[in-house]
């Protein structure tokens, strides 16, 4: 508390509750002392395990472990070794400009597959979706109408399975968006095949299936997913199962550059799902990435312009209508620039009504979508064949409110003063079943792709269009329905169903402030959709320049910008953005930019779990053994002792995969000794590299003797002897902080006195959870 601050107001009662909050946070930090106190007594002596061969350590270890996770944390530091140093020394400039090469080689790839990719998931779906409701069509038309629906339900349910049997069976991690997994990615957290060919490959095709089936979803999520995996794929430094090895490949044999070949990935797929390449920069500078660089925006700018190069290539190759919609409008999917913007005082006033409907709507679409996704969560664990039974649940709901919904209503005459046709089979004016010179407003928006009942909610000029309890019945539909499908088992995205619902809404106020307005109920409609995208998702600046992007009106920059700051600011006051709530319920150890409140009343070594398994500079094999066979840890802190040193002291931490590297290279001595420049001769920088996914060293590839058991090998040379430290009294927050900004995988906790062990614990990201801080110590009071 700021006691200055206070003092200067002069009131007695401000000092009073002052005293008291002093008092009892006071008391506060003495129960914590005093808990504190008895937890490092009791943790000092036991939590320092030499080995794990010593005494009854084992059973010890197996008891009391560490706070670790079946979900790993990425390398993203620089591992300074000596093997590091002497390849870093005899690289030559050659070397330095392959490097360089490849990271801007590798951005343009990931831009074309990605460009590629979006032109293929759109001219698909346009013409699989095409297709199917001209059937549809084509019966309505005939006056089968039974047929039409029997049809329409049928087509959709066949491609629903196809996308779900390929989620369930295959690659069950390419269900939902994708953005959730890639930004834990990004955050440092490497979740199981969350970026593998086999989820790249479900992610296209039953993102495609998905959407041609009707449901209420959109190819705009999964896009990211499929940047990011196709930037993963390209980033693996090479393969030898498929002869890959050029030795350029190398240099991306770490999580590093992948980290950062991803983010390109990321921004690229945004720039191809809405033909937006500033707006894909600007997610995944706001969204996406956790750790960001200037050298990185120009790559990222540079993968998403290629991007927008290979939209508007094939834009212009499909000009003349030879790829279904893709062409229509150039890179601009929805122009709205037709209609004037300009707006007055009761514009502003509407702006800001929509603003607090889109927070309110987006905090309760998240909530529902949190419990929903819950019930899910036990329904897929039973197996893929309950799976693919939810699929067919929901696509069956999707078809028959889409279908039945629209045959409920009565048919609108069409209007006299409109320029288009009325009634068509496409567009603004569906038939469905009304006769000519009618058409039937709420088929309009359900029997059709998303892309066109966009489209169509965004016209200008029509404000008629749509009828009032029309707008109410496809709000409450799409928001139900968009609800109930994410989560099942194909590849959703978020943006298409609250793009339509905001839509929807946002025409309803336009009608509603019509007499005090200057803008276009279409204009309208888009600021709705900003206002529950802000309540959502709880982006501002790229949203605002993604839906500027697709809709070519920068007049209305103001007033979207006004919409975006008051949705976010309400619906954060009742929970937080959908992408962080799965990040969480999926179990991701996802660090936050900020720490919490309760982290500053601990220092970094109330929260560090024992035992500590340290290894000597020159370690016997056996120790090193049981301790990979034992415990789960991925570092170990290397001491070195006498007499190979005055006094004991902290050279450095040592990765479980370096020292497999290591085992299986038998590079052992029967004595303790070091081994000097020869291990370095025997082994090269490109030996502890990196591999790809699930292709490293396991431990059951050992095979070492009883013999060798008793011998010593050499950790020196492997070990990274400058890894970060934190002293044992530094604030659990300040730790948190410098941990996620630095990127880091461990961070080793360092005595403040001397005459104790060199080391008294090992942070990681696990560490660092509320679930685990606050397991330790309930009294706390986690921040709301």
């Amino acid at each position: 508390m700021d006691r200055e601050n206070h003092a200067n107001h002069g009131d007695d009662e401000e000092h009073e509750m002052e005293n008291e909050d002093r008092k009892d946070m006071e008391s506060g930090w003495a129960e914590i002392s005093e808990k504190n106190m008895n937890m490092r007594a009791s943790m000092r002596e036991p939590l320092l395990v030499k080995g794990v061969n010593r005494g009854n350590a084992t059973s010890q270890i197996a008891i009391v472990g560490s706070n670790t996770c079946p979900i790993e944390s990425l390398d993203y530091e620089i591992i300074e070794n000596e093997l590091f140093k002497q390849d870093w020394r005899s690289r030559k400039r050659t070397q330095i400009f392959q490097y360089i090469f490849l990271k801007w080689a590798f951005a343009l790839l990931i831009g074309l597959l990605t460009g590629l990719v979006g032109v293929f998931n759109t001219m698909t779906v346009e013409n699989i979706s095409g297709y199917k409701l001209l059937l549809n069509i084509y019966l309505m038309d005939e006056g089968r109408y039974f047929l039409a629906f029997v049809s329409f339900v049928g087509c959709n349910l066949i491609l629903a399975v196809a996308a779900g049997s390929l989620c369930a069976f295959i690659a069950p991690a390419a269900a939902g968006s994708g953005i959730p997994e890639v930004k834990a990615y990004l955050n440092g957290i490497d979740a199981y095949s969350i970026l593998a060919p086999s989820t790249l490959f479900v992610k296209i095709f039953g993102s495609i299936l998905g959407v041609s089936a009707g449901f209420t979803m959109g190819k705009e999520g999964p896009m990211v997913h499929t940047g990011a995996c196709i930037a993963n794929f390209l980033g693996q430094g090479g393969s030898r199962k498929y002869h890959l090895t050029w030795k350029w490949l190398r240099f991306f044999k770490n999580d590093r550059d992948r980290r950062d070949l991803i983010t390109c990935g990321a921004a690229a797929g945004v720039a191809a799902a809405f033909r937006a390449p500033v707006g894909g920069v600007l997610f995944a500078l706001e969204e996406a990435a956790s750790w960001w660089r200037s050298a990185l925006l120009w790559r990222t700018f540079f993968t998403t312009a290629v991007v927008a190069f290979v939209l508007k290539a094939f834009v212009q190759l499909c000009s003349t209508g030879n790829c279904g919609l893709f062409g229509e409008g150039g890179l601009i999917m929805y122009d709205v620039s037709s209609a004037g913007a300009t707006y007055g005082s009761g514009d502003i006033l509407a702006a800001i009504f929509l603003g607090v409907i889109g927070g309110l709507f987006g905090s309760m679409y998240n909530y529902l979508i949190d419990k929903v996704l819950r019930v899910y969560s036990m329904i897929n664990e039973r197996g893929a064949v309950y799976r693919v039974l939810l699929v067919i649940c929901i696509s069956l709901l999707t078809s028959v409110c889409a279908f039945g919904l629209s045959w409920t209503v009565s048919c609108v005459p069409c209007p006299t003063e409109s320029s288009k046709d009325c009634p068509t089979q496409t567009g603004n004016y569906l038939s469905f079943q009304c006769p000519s010179g009618s058409y039937n407003d709420l088929a309009t928006l359900f029997l059709n792709t998303n892309d066109d009942a966009i489209r169509n909610l965004f016209s200008t000029n029509t404000t008629r269009e749509f009828r009032i309890s029309t707008l109410f019945i496809f709000f409450g539909a799409i928001y139900f329905l968009g609800i109930v499908t994410y989560g099942i088992a194909v590849p959703s995205g978020l943006f298409i169903p609250v793009i339509l619902a905001g839509a929807c809404y946002g025409r309803l106020v336009g009608r509603l402030f019509e007499p005090i307005s200057d803008l276009d109920t279409g204009l309208y409609a888009l600021l709705g959709a900003a206002s529950f995208l802000g309540g959502t998702m709880r982006m501002t600046v790229s949203l605002c320049v993604i839906l500027l992007e697709l809709t070519n009106d920068l007049l209305l920059l103001p007033l979207m910008m006004l919409v975006l700051l008051v949705s976010k600011t309400v619906a954060d006051i009742f929970n937080k953005g959908v992408y962080d709530q799965i990040v969480k319920l999926k179990g991701l150890p996802y660090l936050e930019a900020h720490a919490e409140p309760y982290m500053r009343q601990l220092v970094a070594l109330d929260v560090v779990s024992g035992p500590l398994i340290t290894f000597s500079g020159i370690e016997k094999v056996r120790n090193i053994l049981d301790a990979l066979k034992y415990t789960g840890h991925n570092g170990f802190p290397v001491i070195d002792e006498p007499p190979f040193v005055d006094s004991s002291e902290l050279f450095g931490v040592v990765l479980r995969s370096h020292l497999l590297v290591l085992l299986k290279g038998k590079n052992f001595s029967s004595e303790q000794v070091i081994s000097g420049q020869d291990i370095l001769r025997k082994y090269a920088a490109l030996d502890f590299a990196k591999p790809g996914s699930g292709k490293g060293i396991k431990l059951e590839d050992l095979d070492i003797n009883e013999d060798e058991m008793e011998m010593y090998i050499d950790l020196h040379p492997i070990t990274n002897a400058s890894p970060y430290t934190v002293v044992e009294t530094m604030s659990l927050a300040k730790a948190a902080i410098l941990f996620r900004q630095l990127g880091l995988r461990h961070m080793c906790v360092v005595p403040k006195s001397q005459g104790r062990p060199p080391i008294v614990g090992i942070l990681t990201r696990h560490d660092l959870m509320p679930e685990h801080v606050l397991g330790l110590y309930p009294h706390l009071k986690p921040h709301k």
